[in-house]
């Protein structure tokens, strides 16, 4: 079957999409805004003694008590002192946390800008992402929440 050309692969529907992007280290990553229940600037989280190396601590939230997990931890990088910033992502099975270094503005993007992990990504690390979009001069990494969930983690981590 013959390739298409690129001016019908783009009258193909593009679908939007709103994504939260935020910073670690230099890199640039985002999540989808759908499943962001709110952003809990400058967050201080409690330690836990003998929690899996990803969980970032527990901190009160809105009368609960919310698991975090560290995306520094979980993307191997120094850890970073002070407060972060905390998205509250929400999951079937409940919220938990994710701590990022700084979260940055809500991007709308386009499918037609998307790019699956390639193949040279390891299956570790190709859980955790969705593939990355394509913007001007930078690439924005887009994490999976699902598989950001602490339990989930857990599981994986034996």
């Amino acid at each position: 079957m013959a390739e298409q050309p690129a001016s019908v692969k783009k009258n193909k529907a593009e679908e939007l999409t709103q994504v939260c992007s935020v910073r670690l280290g230099d890199g640039l990553y985002g999540i989808p805004i759908r499943h962001i229940l709110e952003i809990v600037g400058g967050a201080h989280t409690q330690q836990v003694p003998l929690a899996p190396a990803f969980v970032g601590g527990l901190m009160h939230y809105r009368g609960d008590v919310l698991t975090t997990v560290s995306m520094r931890r979980v993307l191997s990088m120094a850890p970073r002192e002070g407060a972060q910033d905390l998205l509250v992502v929400e999951n079937p099975a409940g919220s938990f946390g994710l701590l990022v270094d700084k979260v940055l503005e809500v991007r709308t993007v386009s499918s037609a800008d998307f790019e699956p992990n390639p193949s040279t990504v390891n299956k570790q690390r190709r859980g955790l992402f969705a593939g990355a979009y394509k913007l001007n001069g930078d690439l924005m990494v887009m994490l999976d929440p699902e598989c950001l969930e602490p339990m989930r983690m857990a599981a994986g981590a034996d």
